[in-house]
């Protein structure tokens, strides 16, 4: 587990608010010179503290409003090539290994309930996939965040 302190709580706290911001913009709210924010993001950056940019990309900007649920049971002995199989899937935006009775939990991203159909049809056409139910999302009521999370760990510090 990477380790931290709360000068990297801190910036990570600034970056929530704004994560946009310049090392500059960081330095001067945080009260720390530019080298050290620059050092410690870079040492954020390559202990995997950062996910992937296209996590901020709305889906809805690129035309795919909806988002569905996939619970996905198959061959087990097959998982590795089924998860490679539906990395493919341009609309396979997650996948979850799980317990329970669904042995993946795949988000997807589409056009309309047609267009739902159709990535669940592909879905159940890679070989090894024996089942799925699918839900469709209605809203988003939480989005994802860290900052509370975040903000526990600043004040256990």
């Amino acid at each position: 587990m990477p380790s931290y302190d709360a000068v990297d709580l801190a910036l990570l706290t600034a970056l929530a608010d704004d994560p946009g911001a310049t090392t500059v913009a960081l330095s001067s709210r945080l009260r720390l010179s530019r080298n050290t924010v620059a050092a410690r993001l870079a040492r954020l950056e390559s202990s995997g503290a950062f996910l992937d940019f296209d996590r901020r990309i709305s889906p809805q900007f690129l035309g795919h409003p909806l988002t569905a649920f996939l619970e996905v049971e198959l061959r087990q002995k097959e998982l590795g090539r089924i998860v490679d199989a539906l990395s493919r899937i341009p609309e396979v935006v997650q996948a979850f290994g799980r317990s329970g009775t669904a042995d993946l939990r795949v988000q997807v991203v589409c056009r309309d309930t047609d267009h739902l159909f159709r990535i669940d049809a592909a879905i159940l056409a890679i070989d090894g996939v024996e089942r799925t139910e699918t839900s469709l999302a209605m809203g988003e009521l939480i989005p994802y965040r860290l900052r509370p999370l975040i903000e526990r760990m600043r004040g256990s510090l």
